[in-house]
């Protein structure tokens, strides 16, 4: 068994510290242009997206 303080990951987001998270996670929103942020900015079509994916999905599904 590996002692306790090797068993922390040095990977990955949540072994980052919480500034550089945080300078991570704020350009999530700023990575899409607002033109591109459609369902955002339309919640009709945001609705209409998700209704015609939910049809999708369930053409496979048999009952």
């Amino acid at each position: 068994m590996m002692p306790k303080d090797q068993l922390a990951s040095t990977r990955g987001f949540a072994s980052m510290g919480e500034a550089r998270q945080k300078e991570i996670a704020s350009k999530g929103g700023r990575s899409v242009p607002a033109e591109k942020r459609s369902f955002s900015q339309n919640r009709g079509l945001a609705s209409q997206a998700g209704r015609k994916g939910g049809q999708a999905s369930g053409t496979t599904r048999h009952t």
